[in-house]
């Protein structure tokens, strides 16, 4: 399984972009999926997560304005971010989870990564 990750781009803030995270393989609808970021300088770090089954969660800065969707027919993984701040300017990975279906925010368990997608946010 491969997965392609893209829809970054600069957006003033307040502004929003989707992100979609393209999977290769059939068996992507029993993954768990998620979305992490690294800015400039920082650890990476996780932003949201779905289940296989379609339970989310988020970290506390982006609960309410981003959202994490998958839709197994295209085999892809959305992320839907309102309302950006400064902060939020990252490059944003997609993982998955092919050995379990559940979420986690720990990065160590995602064994499939794609190659990053930019978002700059300026204020």
């Amino acid at each position: 399984v491969q997965l392609q990750a893209y829809g970054g781009g600069l957006v003033q803030a307040r502004g929003s972009l989707r992100l979609s995270c393209a999977a290769s393989g059939r068996t992507f609808s029993s993954y768990a999926m998620g979305w992490f970021r690294q800015a400039p300088g920082k650890e990476r770090e996780f932003v949201a997560a779905i289940t296989w089954g379609g339970g989310t969660d988020y970290t506390a800065s982006v609960k309410g304005r981003f959202t994490i969707s998958r839709d197994s027919a295209k085999s892809t993984v959305y992320l839907q971010m309102n309302s950006l701040k400064s902060e939020d300017t990252a490059v944003y990975y997609c993982a998955a989870r092919s050995r379990a279906g559940w979420l986690s925010y720990n990065l160590d368990d995602y064994d499939l990564w794609g190659q990053g997608t930019e978002v700059t946010v300026s204020s």
